[in-house]
């Protein structure tokens, strides 16, 4: 029996996020044979028309394209109607898979919710069982537990799986699959987005970065973010912060890492002045390497620390981004 898997786009500033090609590759790990995998994304009046191609390269069956100029701001009433119109053109879906983004997050439950199907936050990994099972892994308790839930392979499900878990999907050579246009009348919707403001700039998003610099109430102050965002520059990262040093107005709270603010799982966390508090090691505990600078050789932060440098921050981050920098 064929199976319908289907992949939810996201575009940020014109171009695919990697969160979307890591839940192409998660879906893909969870088909069977003669399962199909669609990609949909919706547009607004073609302004990312170029997205459409670099998904038809990257190994999905179809790629549906819901394109309306009112699809150009994330207005969760807008989206789900353009999801849905999607679905009406294309076999009977199985699962649903997005990425754990801000948009992500506030479509799956309403997704779900319309569809009448299960739901799968935050996934970490996903595998295809022996049993006609498909077997979906979530961290737990700052990542020092792990639960894992088992659906039916024909169970509907909608997926959100976590940024910088997966390997991306790869562009296929040669690689074309077809792409179409599917009609979409928008509902009069109850919300009217007037504006966006971005509170943080930046190049690389939080949620995605491969390499973070995260500063806590031992930065001191505003300006001691500063250092910190040189040498997130120097390795094409991105600056966190713990919620000590958000509240204590150094920095904007779009940048908290913690159980109240955004999970992350880069390759590279360096913590600077970060004590350790169980709160901020939720959001980042399962980062490949933790690297941990402190002046306070009793930090917390040492003990899941895969590296740590017992010193003052305002020494250190200078001497990393002098030998980066090749001024050493």
């Amino acid at each position: 029996m064929s199976r319908q898997h289907i992949v939810v786009a996201e575009c940020r500033d014109g171009e695919l996020r990697r969160v979307t090609l890591e839940a192409i590759a998660a879906a893909r790990a969870c088909m069977a044979d003669g399962d199909r995998l669609a990609a949909v994304l919706p547009l607004d009046g073609g302004a990312d028309a170029g997205a459409a191609e670099a998904l038809a390269q990257r190994g999905v069956d179809e790629v549906i394209v819901v394109d309306h100029p009112v699809l150009g701001r994330y207005a969760p009433e807008t989206h789900v109607a353009a999801l849905l119109a999607a679905a009406t053109a294309l076999a009977p879906e199985t699962r649903w898979w997005l990425g754990h983004t801000a948009i992500g997050r506030d479509l799956a439950p309403r997704l779900a919710a319309r569809l009448g199907a299960g739901q799968v936050s935050d996934a970490i990994g996903a595998a295809r069982g022996g049993d006609g099972r498909i077997v979906f892994t979530r961290a737990l308790h700052a990542g020092k537990a792990l639960e894992q839930r088992a659906f039916l392979m024909d169970a509907p499900a909608v997926v959100t799986v976590r940024p910088n878990n997966f390997a991306p999907a790869e562009a296929i050579a040669g690689a074309a699959a077809p792409i179409r246009s599917v009609p979409f009348d928008p509902p009069i919707s109850r919300v009217v987005v007037r504006d966006v403001v971005q509170r943080v700039s930046g190049t690389v998003d939080l949620a995605e970065a491969r390499v973070i610099i995260a500063g806590g109430r031992g930065v001191k102050s505003a300006a001691g973010f500063g250092p910190l965002a040189e040498l997130a520059a120097l390795l094409g990262g991105a600056v966190g912060a713990s919620r000590g040093a958000c509240d204590a107005g150094y920095c904007d709270y779009a940048l908290q890492i913690g159980q109240t603010g955004k999970t992350v799982t880069p390759d590279l966390y360096i913590a600077c002045g970060i004590s350790g508090a169980v709160q901020h090691l939720a959001g980042m505990s399962r980062s490949r390497v933790i690297v941990a600078i402190n002046k306070d050789p009793d930090a917390p932060i040492f003990g899941i620390a895969d590296y740590g440098i017992v010193g003052d921050l305002f020494e250190v981050v200078p001497a990393l981004i002098a030998e980066l920098s090749g001024e050493f």
